[in-house]
């Protein structure tokens, strides 16, 4: 009996290959198999929602691939991750399959297990289910809902304020958690407040102690608030003091601290940013890698759970095996006499799976860091770490705390101290902690008795400010998504790479600032959209998917009730007002009009508002007063050299610097150069333009040919060149600073063509390796002659193998479908019908066309009978 088992990745497909043996043939869709079309219409809210799907033309050859074994199999398991997701795919498979009419007498079934080990699978495939539609109908709302909040605000935002722009479901609320915490520290008015220490001394023992009482009152944040006034209190305070204090009260006690629960998706993410300075996008991706699988020696096996939960729970088995670990290989009182339980916290808790942990606790890293990469040992390390500290016993402390009366009771120094006394946990993991949050730390204080008197070696006072709330990083921001609702833990990371994706946002020293447009498309959408980007509106609604999934609501009505109102919001905002540029309290220094904020493709900039008027006035700056790019030449600063005024001006390649202006009839042209993207136009003043305009920079002469080398800038970015050959200069160098040795060696490499900066392995079909090379217009990935850009969220360091096999799949179909691959042109591909109606009448093709169709394949097939012939 012939089975065919079908998952998403191609790396799960192997691994699963040598568990199911030949009775299996495994194959992959690689992700979503269809999706809806990307056109108006995809969603008829008219028509109960119905939705219209197309193949996604970089898998439509797997889907084919599916097909065709599907035909020969008599049974048909869909193995798809165990999630909304995965129930998709699955469902849509199986659709592509129906339509086909390839599954009549065969038995298709669903299987889903949480790790990937030999006995995990086999469970599996011994108890199949069928496909829960609730969960499929779930994930449709999910995407119908995506949509139309996409296809409807995208538009008004183009119109409104500037082509290209898109707003999201989720994107938007997260948008304005960062353009708010933005305007809080903008409007963030630091105040000064002093604190009041005193140093002890008994024997050779000093320690510090802090003012908590003065004159019988509590000593709060803002007692003190200036230098004369600490300076009076420090004084009357040493003159009571006279040099001794007396301990007023000494309190002793016994902390302990409990371990932290098992990894969710969430708190997964969140460690990897905080102690391996990972992105959460390379989190998931690294993540993945382990559950599908890895060659441990004695076979592949995933090393740790399914990575998308939101559930703390482990499974009994689990947990029995982590106690016994810890009783071989802990002294006693490290084990709790019964098992840790954890309660899920987060309110919108989905999944049923177990929290993230590894498939065996007895594969201790040590055991497997010869079969892992550094990224894989790190973040496999900290799940068996954290999965094995979470059935430990508490750290237990012993906590002192002392009150120092100086003159009198009425004026009191607190300090306190606590010494660790058993690690418990601790031993094996700890929990990082976001914006350097206060950690109690191990601090002794000398054995003190109350009455007991001290040396005072001095009082003195501390100054501080008040700061501003930090701006989110990336674990920061996912934890504070997580505790509104805003999306679900498998979307944190599509939500970070989709606002930076978008320029909304960019990640600064690991934190992100909102730009101009990221900042006017939130006040936007917050002014006339209020609803749709509240935060408990956002979560009530992920709530309401959750009931759906649960098969406690149906999903039309939900969408239906959404759709009302959000389309008559949408309708009613068709004629509002651009965004209105704001006027500032300046007059223009050109002519004297009052002048604004705008906002342009570059940000926001002052402009005069007298530049419609006639005659016209073009004065710009940036808002630091720096020159700011734009459709007329802004004038910067004046040429030490030639005493011409220099512009900042914007070319069909982006904004430049000239020097003067260009005069009719003369030959010569004006000097110009191009600005790197890795120059703010915010900063661009007259210092850095000299800087530019000084370019190119001579070198020297080549070691060997003797010829001049230069360094500069072009279209392309900064570059050497010698002897007509050129090499970009790689971001770590700067063509300011680049010396003849190191153009010297980039001129070399340059000879022996690129080096690849990541082999991603072997390709699947035995011919060739797929690797990541740094292109003039950004990374790529390339096998043979195929080569596909990356997209500018996805990082050229965290590029896996699947990844990177599905970036070239969809080249190539493009190419196929253009008729560029191998110059010959390719026969059309025919797009599987699907089984509504409403799907059929847009899929349905002239019978024409599909007789055209037809012919070019059989001609495909002659051309490969010939081919075997040769």
């Amino acid at each position: 009996m012939s089975k065919l088992l079908i998952v998403e990745s191609p790396s799960k497909a192997k691994t699963l290959k040598k568990y199911l043996g030949n009775d299996f043939e495994v194959l992959a869709s690689y992700g979503h198999v269809r999706d809806l079309i990307p056109k108006n219409g995809a969603v008829d809210p008219a028509n109960q929602f119905a939705m219209k799907y197309d193949v996604i033309e970089r898998n439509a050859k797997h889907m084919d691939a599916i097909a065709k074994a599907a035909k020969g199999a008599d049974s048909i398991y869909l193995a798809t991750d165990p999630d909304r997701e995965g129930e998709a795919i699955s469902w849509h498979i199986a659709e592509i399959l129906a339509d086909k009419k390839l599954l009549k007498n065969k038995l298709i079934k669903r299987v889903e297990f949480n790790e990937i080990t030999l006995s995990a699978v086999k469970h599996a495939i011994d108890h199949p289910r069928d496909i829960a539609m609730n969960l499929v109908n779930a994930q449709q709302a999910r995407r119908a809902l995506d949509y139309l909040v996409g296809f409807n605000l995208s538009p008004l935002l183009w119109k409104k304020i500037r082509r290209g722009l898109s707003a999201g479901r989720v994107q938007s609320p997260a948008l304005r958690l960062i353009v708010e915490r933005e305007l809080e520290i903008e409007a963030f008015q630091s105040q000064e407040y002093w604190s009041i220490h005193l140093d002890a001394l008994k024997h050779a023992h000093k320690f510090n102690a802090k003012l908590i009482q003065l004159n019988n009152e509590k000593v709060e944040q803002f007692t003190v608030i200036n230098h004369d006034q600490q300076a009076d209190i420090v004084g009357k305070l040493l003159l009571a003091s006279a040099g001794k204090t007396t301990v007023s009260r000494v309190e002793k006690k016994q902390r302990s601290r409990s371990p932290a629960a098992p990894f969710t998706t969430s708190t997964l993410q969140q460690e990897a940013v905080r102690k391996l300075g990972f992105t959460t996008s390379r989190a998931m991706r690294i993540a993945q890698q382990l559950y599908e699988g890895i060659d441990v020696g004695s076979g592949t096996v995933g090393l740790i759970t399914y990575m998308r939960t939101d559930s703390f729970s482990l499974a009994t088995e689990a947990v029995m095996s982590i106690r016994e670990y810890v009783k071989k290989n802990f002294e006693a009182d490290y084990l709790p006499k019964s098992p840790i339980m954890y309660k899920t916290k987060a309110k919108n808790a989905q999944e049923a799976h177990e929290a993230i942990r590894p498939t065996d606790i007895n594969r201790a890293p040590s055991k497997v860091r010869q079969y892992l990469n550094d990224e894989q040992f790190k973040l496999y390390e900290m799940i068996w770490k954290r999965s094995l500290a979470c059935q430990m016993s508490p750290a237990k402390f012993d906590a002192v705390s002392v009150d120092l009366a100086v003159g009198s009771e009425a004026n009191l120094f607190r300090a306190s101290g606590q010494t660790l006394i058993f690690p418990g946990f601790i031993a094996v993991y700890m929990e990082g902690r976001d914006d350097e949050e206060e950690e109690d730390g191990e601090s002794k204080l000398p054995h003190l008795e109350t009455g007991e008197v001290l040396t005072v070696e001095k009082i003195y006072g501390d100054q501080h400010f008040t700061e501003p709330p930090p701006r989110y990083g990336e674990a920061s921001l996912v934890k504070i998504l997580e505790e509104y609702g805003i999306g679900r833990p498998s979307t944190y990371a599509s939500i970070i790479s989709t606002l930076q994706d978008r320029e909304y946002v960019i990640l600064d020293k690991k934190r992100f600032t909102p730009t101009d447009v990221g900042r006017v498309v939130s006040k936007f959408l917050s002014e006339h959209f209020t609803k749709y980007v509240d935060y408990d509106f956002t979560a009530n609604l992920e709530n309401a998917l959750d009931s759906v999934a649960e098969g406690e609501r149906e999903w039309i009505p939900l969408m239906d009730e959404f759709w009302q109102g959000f389309n008559s919001q949408v309708l009613s905002k068709a004629d509002v007002d651009r965004p209105g540029n704001e006027l500032i309290d300046e007059a223009c220094p050109k002519c004297g009009k009052p002048l604004q904020k705008q906002l342009s493709r570059y940000g926001t900039f002052i402009g005069c508002t007298g530049y419609n008027d006639e005659p016209k006035c073009d004065y710009k700056r940036s808002l630091n007063g720096a020159a700011q790019a734009g459709s007329d030449p802004v004038t910067i600063g004046v040429d030490a050299h030639s005493g011409k005024e220099i512009y900042l001006m914007n070319g069909p390649y982006g904004p430049y610097l000239q020097i003067g202006v260009a005069v009719e009839g003369e030959k010569k042209k004006p000097k110009r150069v191009s600005i790197p993207k890795e120059i703010s136009l915010a900063n661009v003043n007259i210092e850095i333009a000299n800087m530019l305009l000084s370019l190119p920079r001579d070198l020297g002469q080549h070691p060997e040919t003797g010829k001049k080398i230069v360094a500069n800038i072009g279209r392309f970015g900064p570059y050497v060149n010698h002897d007509g050959k050129f090499k970009s200069i790689p971001k770590s160098e700067s063509v300011f600073n680049i010396d003849l040795a190191g153009a010297v060696t980039l001129l070399a490499a340059a000879n022996t063509g690129p080096a690849p900066i990541a082999d991603l392995g072997a390709h699947p079909s035995g011919e060739g390796r797929v690797e990541v090379y740094a292109g003039r217009y950004g990374p790529y990935v390339q096998h043979t002659k195929i080569r596909a850009t990356l997209p500018r969220s996805m990082a050229p360091e965290e590029l896996t193998l699947d990844e990177a096999l599905g970036l070239l799949a969809e080249k190539s179909a493009k190419e196929e479908a253009t008729g560029k691959a191998g110059g010959k042109k390719m026969a059309s591909r025919k797009t599987p019908a699907v089984k509504s109606d409403a799907k059929k009448d847009v899929f349905k093709k002239p019978t024409a066309k599909k007789a055209t169709t037809k012919k070019v394949a059989s001609k495909k097939t002659a051309t490969k009978k010939v081919a075997t012939k040769k």
